[in-house]
């Protein structure tokens, strides 16, 4: 019998997969039924080869060689991953294989996974696709009922394979060249340095913002506050001298209300999470990295099954998935969202503008949760967290809108303009989830009051304030200004303005994160109490790479051609052509650079490979000495950020590497590495506070508790003494 191959991205999703599809025989590498074989890659199992695998002279960087733009670009087989792809390989080349369905991630990266192994595999069969945004055991099923033809999807992976060798062909000679020339580590890229550049955009508009002083004036009564507004209805006052005019002439005088107005208002809660804004408010609110929130995702998506395909640019959902909601809302039905869900499921529901629309989702739609019944106690703190968010959004465009009357009275005295605001609830809407997504503002009780009433004025006060500077990025508002960069490029057209917008951006939110942990890794930004500013080297490869490296201007020119060729519009190798073009001018401008390149972290320890002086780096959970000869390489780690928390102050230890202890830089507590290890082993065997619980809830719901229960728990070390 004839079998269909199955080529998962990861071997987690395989499981599934394969329990759905009933390919119950296990085997090494893959698992395997009478008409199905299901097999998996470990994230990519082939990659672009490097410069040494075409030449192993390259391996000796060497600046007479750059740039190095091989006329076909090779692949190779990642080597931790060997032994995985030889068992697709040979699965895929088997005499009773009919046909293969690619279930890699849907998207351009998933599709490059498996075409890169199909390829190298030497796999020239019939293709189908699997085209899924989650991996409950409804979707695969639905999934597989409606299989693609793989053709669909190969203008796709031309895109993909272009974006790579084009990153390869610039971040390669570009690196290399700036190494050498320079004698220092020194990293470029088309994501990378246009990032770095914003940051330092950032830093020198606070360096060079002059604060601009200004007054408010507060008229007092018994029962409500009124404040100065001009004929503009600006409440700033910019004279210190007009405010005191002010002041003096209202003190002890009468206020008389000259209109009240009263307007009933909607409020709809903000558009659902993509996997950028999601990033930006688990940092902003609970200090997770883009990273870090990124893998929480796919732990949600992948593991529990209870949150739809993390890597989306959309914030919308289609049509077909509003017959869905109701089975997701009784998916979701547990806990808190219980009194919320419980009314909505008596309801027809039905999609409006604000959260359905067709053409607002490209590949895939925003994050909302599954049809997957969700276990609360089965999810981590982490993780609860990023799904509180996504659930809480979601059910947002369930509820009704927040309705309030706004109310603005308007006075005057002694020909000065006044007003006092404030808004009436009417309906809280969805904002009875919580204000986890609203800012609070300021609302005063305002009473009823006609028009030409005169009122005491009791006392009048004048505040001084400055305009603030812009804020230092952190990791949540620079994913931000990387979607959406135009105001950090200096005369830039409207059109490619609008590209930038349409293209999502500097580069794509499945690869933000990652580019942020590399300018943490590359030394060229720093990390202080959240907010991000770029190191000293980061300041001079800023003044080292060609000016067009700098500009999103030249990511938005990338995304778009990668978007017409995924779309037949645009040959990839014209792109490519273009691509090399580029790479030999920033090679050529790199070589002929006046710039000294100076390290100001240089110490007086000297290598013990070399004898050079080595650099002192800090890391964003690390401090390293580096040997500053890059064909050295020797480095040694000082000190590591740990998670263990400070019995006193609870912020996080330092490990200090060279004596072995612990320290909190916070409050000075010390502890030595081998008095810690002796209380990690005492307590190994210890039940945590989380693992009480859900023992407890595991029980029979029908034994007597205060019995049962006790004698089962009874003797047990909860470790929280």
């Amino acid at each position: 019998m004839k079998k269909q191959i199955i080529l998962a991205e990861k071997p987690s999703v395989a499981r599934d997969i394969a329990r759905v599809l009933k390919v119950n025989k296990k085997q090494k590498g893959y698992m395997e039924s009478e008409d199905k074989i299901v097999t998996w890659a470990l994230g990519h199992l082939v990659t672009l080869s490097t410069p040494e695998e075409y030449n192993k002279k390259f391996e000796k960087w060497d600046m007479e060689d750059l740039p190095i733009i091989p006329n076909r670009m090779k692949l190779s087989i990642i080597k931790n991953s060997r032994a995985q792809f030889n068992v697709v390989k040979e699965l895929l080349n088997r005499k009773d294989i009919s046909e293969v369905v690619i279930a890699t991630d849907a998207g351009r990266e998933g599709e490059l996974v498996a075409r890169l192994i199909l390829i190298m595999s030497g796999y020239k069969g019939k293709l189908k696709r699997l085209w899924i945004s989650s991996v409950t055991d409804k979707a695969i099923r639905d999934g597989f009922a409606n299989l693609k033809d793989a053709k669909e999807y190969y203008n796709l992976y031309l895109s993909a394979m272009s974006r790579a060798e084009a990153d390869w062909l610039v971040g390669i000679n570009g690196s290399r060249a700036l190494t050498l020339k320079h004698n220092a580590r020194l990293s470029c890229g088309r994501v990378q340095t246009p990032t770095l550049n914003i940051i330092r955009l950032r830093e020198e508009e606070i360096a060079n913002f002059k604060g601009r002083k200004y007054f408010n004036i507060n008229a007092l009564t018994k029962t409500m506050t009124f404040s100065y507004i001009d004929d503009k209805n600006s409440m700033s006052i910019g004279s210190e001298e007009k405010a005191d005019a002010i002041l003096k002439a209202v003190s002890n005088k009468k206020l008389k209300i000259t209109k009240v107005e009263e307007n009933e208002k909607k409020s709809y809660p903000k558009e659902l999470y993509d996997l950028t804004n999601l990033q930006r408010d688990a940092n902003v609110r609970y200090g997770y990295s883009a990273k870090e929130t990124l893998n929480i995702m796919q732990d949600l998506y992948e593991r529990h099954k209870v949150l739809t395909y993390p890597r989306t640019d959309s914030r919308y959902l289609t049509e077909d998935i509003v017959p869905t909601i109701p089975e997701r809302l009784r998916a979701m039905n547990t806990g808190k969202y219980k009194e919320f869900i419980a009314p909505l499921l008596k309801t027809a529901i039905k999609g409006n503008k604000n959260y359905v629309n067709d053409k607002k989702v490209s590949d895939h739609h925003a994050i909302i949760p599954t049809e997957q019944r969700l276990a609360i106690d089965e999810l981590e703190d982490r993780e609860y967290k990023i799904y509180d968010l996504v659930a809480k959004r979601f059910l947002s465009h369930l509820l009704n809108p927040y309705k309030y009357k706004e109310v603005k009275i308007y006075a005057s005295c002694e020909g000065h303009n006044f007003i006092a605001k404030g808004k009436i609830d009417i309906d809280l809407g969805y904002k009875l989830l919580d204000s986890y997504e609203e800012e609070l503002e300021e609302n005063q009780r305002l009473f009823d009051l006609k028009e030409g009433t005169e009122i005491e004025i009791n006392s009048v006060k004048k505040v001084s304030k400055t305009t603030s500077p812009p804020q230092y990025f952190n990791e949540g508002s620079l994913l931000l200004a990387m979607e959406n960069p135009v105001k950090y490029v200096s005369n830039i057209s409207s059109k490619k303005a609008s590209t930038l917008r349409e293209t999502g951006g500097i580069g794509t939110v499945a690869t933000r994160g990652d580019i942020i942990e590399k300018l943490y890794s590359s030394d060229l930004i720093e990390n202080n109490d959240g907010r991000l500013r770029t190191t000293n080297k980061g300041r001079q490869l800023l003044e080292l790479v060609p000016e067009k490296l700098k500009s999103p201007e030249l990511t938005a020119d990338w995304e778009l051609k990668l978007k017409k060729i995924e779309k037949g519009e645009l040959k990839d190798q014209q792109f490519l052509s273009e691509i090399r073009d580029f790479s030999r001018e920033n090679v050529e401008e790199i070589k002929n650079s006046n710039y000294v390149f100076k390290h100001d972290n240089l110490t007086n320890i000297k290598c013990p490979e070399c004898g050079k002086l080595m650099l002192r780096v800090n890391r964003k959970n690390s401090e390293l000495l580096i040997c500053q000869d890059t064909q050295c390489g020797y480095r040694k780690t000082l000190s590591i950020l740990t998670n263990i928390r400070c019995p006193n102050c609870h912020k996080k230890l330092k490990l200090l590497k060279d004596n072995n202890s612990y320290i909190c830089e916070t409050c000075g507590y010390r502890e030595s590495k081998e008095s810690m290890d002796r209380k990690f082993k005492e307590n190994k065997n210890k039940m945590s506070k989380a693992e009480a619980k859900r023992y407890i809830k595991n029980q029979k719901t029908d034994v007597n508790i205060n019995n049962s229960l006790a004698d089962a728990l009874k003797g047990l070390d909860f470790g929280d003494k």
